[in-house]
């Protein structure tokens, strides 16, 4: 029987040397393992063997100790060892010979006190006092959740390479328990984001499965998409009095909670509904930062995506380590299909590959929440740029070569476009402010693009402005076909839509569209209003290329008609007549009389009230007709 099972990555080996005779030199007997796990191969029975005829595992946590997979799978394999006695650091000690401790998982090691690798003479000691605690070696077995409230995943083979991931989740959802490193005296929940088919729900199965000893009270699998009916298969009226009965911690899993069409509380909602519960949610949405504690899963690494293809390394950066792809890809390679074959049919035109290996349609649903225009559009620009990163500036090119619009009309489509597809998990941040796509979402729009004319009119676009940036010496122009001339810029319905919002949030907020009673509010501040608005209105038109001259009157109303009867006809004739008078006899204000009191003495003050009154009819009809153009309701109507 060993005392210590001496866990550390292959890169510290001469750093753990001096350890490993101080301990020995203090009468202990240490196994250390000269020859190491096999990448990606569990741990191996030699290791498992030992680790069931050793006492404790000591772990030598330096920074490189949580990227080797065999010390992971050592250290996984102690902890959940003593988690079933009870207590998880009962069978771990830790050795830290870093000066922080943030990269040490799980958060109850990181709470514990660490030895010093520089001070061995008082390390042996403590050493041999915790093993001599101990009644025997550790007890391993395969652990199987006793208690599945609702549902009954099983562990999947394609399950690899997780394990921090495994550790950040069981930190973040034990973070109280560490509360001098954590900062948190009660439970958060934990969100697991990432895009389709990246392995949100394979992650909670694996930790469900894994961690059960931490749950006496059990597991719920709730699905989101469904919650009322989840959980009423728990039948039981009263959730809270169900959970005091059992009166022990649980896991309470959403998978797949539905936050493409709930708001943020409505999500909250379903977390566990009691205080012993411990919430993790499963979501593509990264719009949540508040619903709990952020994990965000991205692709498999290159080595264990190989794994996954039997080792062809073009298949599996075909597919950019997406798991629910390489699962796909690596069952059809089993079933004798050629690696070389199967990357050709990927890039065929018609039906995707990855849909016809599912037998179903498992691709539209990587792209499902693209459901705006501007996250399409942008879309579109990443797709035609890939595998190059894609920047906002870049979008806001493409779309105003594209549509002829103002730039900065395209820049707040090209804005709101990153904004949406990086809340639904659809772009990553890449170097230098820019975005990377993902290489299944590629896959996935190219066979579910609604507008591939589209596509491709923003792809001839996009050319255009990367052989511009090549050439920066000529000018970006777009022209027509047989003419070297620029064309101009014109007033799009783009253009005019968002010009006619911007006045329209600006004209609904002045006094004149919402009515000043009798005897309130200052006539003064009215003009300063109404004259601000003019100033306004034509900033407006200047931003987006509109011009203030009349048009013609002919068919629906324009912006550029209504700004001018806004400002021409409607505001100055007021401000011209007014102005002046009020001025005049505020010239003639006592010193010793308050301003307000003063305009409020004035004979003229009803006569400008009634009048400023009588303005609220056509600016309304000119909000109204705003509101035609821009396509938004304020709840205000027209009279007469």
């Amino acid at each position: 029987m060993w005392d210590v099972f001496l866990s550390y990555s292959r890169g510290d080996a001469e750093r753990v040397r001096p350890l490993v005779r101080a301990l020995r030199d203090g009468g202990l007997e240490v196994f250390t393992d000269e020859t190491g796990v096999e990448s990606f191969a569990g741990i191996s029975d030699t290791i498992r063997r030992e680790l069931s005829r050793s006492k404790a595992l000591l772990a030598f946590y330096s920074t490189g100790y949580p990227e080797r997979e065999a010390c992971q799978w050592e250290l996984t394999t102690a902890y959940l060892a003593g988690l079933g006695e009870g207590n998880p650091r009962r069978r771990v000690m830790v050795v830290n010979p870093e000066p922080t401790t943030h990269h040490i998982h799980p958060v109850e090691l990181r709470d514990a006190r660490h030895a010093s690798a520089d001070d061995l003479t008082a390390l042996v000691p403590d050493v041999r006092a915790h093993v001599a605690r101990l009644d025997g070696p550790m007890t391993l077995k395969e652990h199987r959740v006793r208690r599945w409230l609702l549902g009954s995943p099983q562990s999947r083979p394609e399950f690899l390479g997780r394990l921090s991931e495994l550790w950040q989740v069981h930190s973040a959802l034990h973070a109280h328990a560490a509360p001098l490193v954590t900062g948190r005296a009660s439970a958060h929940a934990v969100q697991i984001r990432g895009m389709a088919g990246i392995g949100k729900t394979l992650l909670a199965q694996e930790y469900a499965l894994r961690f059960e000893a931490a749950y006496p009270g059990g597991v719920c699998w709730v699905n989101g998409e469904s919650y009322d009916a989840s959980v009423r298969a728990l039948g039981a009226d009263d959730l809270r009095g169900y959970f005091d009965a059992i009166g022990e911690p649980f896991l309470w899993i959403v998978d797949a909670a539905p936050a493409h069409r709930l708001a943020a509380r409505e999500i909250a909602a379903m977390a566990a509904p009691h205080p012993l519960g411990h919430t993790l949610f499963t979501l593509r949405s990264r719009a949540y930062d508040a619903l709990g504690t952020p994990i965000d899963l991205g692709p498999l690494d290159a080595p264990h995506a190989r794994v996954l293809v039997g080792g062809d390394e073009a298949l599996a950066g075909a597919v950019d380590g997406h798991p629910l792809a390489l699962g796909l890809l690596g069952r059809a390679v089993r079933a004798g299909h050629h690696p070389g074959t199967l990357y050709d049919r990927l890039h065929t035109r018609g039906r995707s590959l990855l849909d016809t290996l599912a037998d179903e349609d498992v691709t539209s649903s990587v792209v499902r929440d693209v459901d705006t225009a501007d996250a399409a559009d942008v879309l579109r620009c990443a797709t035609a740029l890939h595998p190059l990163p894609l920047t906002a500036d870049d979008a806001a090119h493409v779309l105003a070569a594209a549509d002829r619009v103002p730039r900065i009309v395209a820049r707040r489509r090209a804005a709101n476009g990153v904004r949406e597809l990086r809340a639904r998990s659809l772009l990553t941040p890449a170097a230098d402010d820019g975005w990377s796509l993902h290489a299944v979402t590629q896959h996935a729009w190219h066979h579910h693009d609604p507008a591939p004319a589209r596509t491709e009119a923003l792809r001839h676009a996009a050319l255009r402005t990367l052989c511009a940036r090549r050439d920066p010496a000529a000018p970006v122009t777009l022209a027509f076909p047989g003419s070297r001339r620029e064309a101009p810029m014109t007033a799009p319905s783009e253009s005019e839509r968002m010009a006619a919002f911007d006045i329209q949030v600006e004209l609904v907020t002045r006094i004149g569209v919402q009515e000043l009673a009798p005897g309130t509010g200052s006539l003064r501040e009215a003009l300063t209003s109404l004259k601000s608005l003019i100033d306004f209105t034509r900033a407006t038109l200047h931003t987006y290329s509109i011009g203030l001259e009349r048009g013609a009157e002919s068919g629906a109303p324009t912006v550029q008609n209504l700004a001018y009867t806004l400002i021409n006809d409607t505001i100055r004739p007021f401000t011209t007549t007014w102005h002046p008078r009020l001025a005049a006899y505020e010239a003639r204000c006592p010193a010793d009389m308050a301003p307000p009191d003063h305009e409020a003495a004035w004979p003229e003050a009803e006569e400008m009230r009634a009048e400023l009154a009588a303005l609220r009819g056509p600016l309304l009809r000119i909000v109204e007709g705003l509101g035609g153009i821009s396509g938004a309701d304020f709840g205000v109507a027209a009279t007469g």
